[in-house]
């Protein structure tokens, strides 16, 4: 039966930041990759410098390309199994992640349904190195306390290192912990919410927030994070990193 009466959403989309619940992302088709169903999270439509995905593939589903000179990308199993090869064959479990240097030729399979956050970006580069391909396992990084705080817990999973112009991390948050300031800065986000719920503060509102929501966050937006629930909350960012806002 069709549903009648009004739907609402907790979508907000404003000139420097968004929330976007899965429930009101359509499904994308990408023409290079196969058994793949596509969710724009963000794009430069939005405001943003770069564009992220949540892709959902079937068995035997992905992608078989390389990436432009210019361009880097960073993968993310959420659930599911995945083959990797960038010159030789990985395994990616949940928690499964992977860096792809600017113009890396790589070739992804799904080994049984899984979801992937896929971001790309324009790689801006410094010094006469590119960034190395990292592959990595959540579980095995160490989380390390935010700013004092030892029950917040902050993963950092791509290296300290200045020819990186992005970082990817993971934050975790008991129930009832928050960041321990409003944050006010240059850098953009893209997060994604792992697991749990809370109340996230951008501009001058706290937005409710649960499991599978996307948040885009544009430079100077103000920014914090409260956990509620039973359960730790836990996400995923990026931010741009490490070069000269000036150019």
């Amino acid at each position: 039966m069709p549903q009648k009466g009004l739907v609402g959403s907790r979508a907000v989309v404003e000139r420097n930041y968004a929330i976007l619940p899965p429930q009101g992302i359509p499904e994308s088709v990408l023409p290079e990759w196969t058994g793949t169903a596509a969710r724009v999270l963000a794009a430069p439509a939005m405001g943003a410098r770069f564009a992220m995905y949540q892709l959902d593939l079937a068995p035997g589903g992905g992608s078989a390309h390389a990436l432009p000179e210019d361009v880097e990308a960073f993968l993310y199993v959420i659930s599911g199994e995945c083959k990797l090869d960038l010159g030789r064959a990985s395994t990616l479990g949940p928690g499964g992640f992977a860096f792809l240097h600017p113009g890396a030729r790589w070739k992804l399979a799904a080994a049984s349904v899984s979801r992937v956050i896929w971001l790309k970006k324009v790689y801006e580069a410094f010094g006469p190195h590119p960034p190395a391909d990292v592959l990595g396992d959540e579980a095995k990084v160490k989380g390390e306390p935010f700013m004092g705080v030892q029950e917040l817990l902050l993963k950092t999973l791509l290296p300290a290192d200045l020819s990186y112009d992005m970082a990817m991390n993971i934050f975790t948050f008991p129930p009832g912990y928050s960041l321990p300031v409003t944050e006010t800065h240059f850098m953009e986000h893209g997060l994604y919410l792992l697991e749990g719920q809370g109340v996230y503060y951008l501009g001058d509102r706290w937005h409710e927030v649960e499991a599978g929501d996307f948040i885009w966050m544009g430079p100077y937006v103000p920014q914090s994070f409260f956990a509620t629930g039973s359960a730790p909350a836990r996400y995923i960012y990026y931010k741009n990193v490490n070069r000269d806002v000036t150019l």
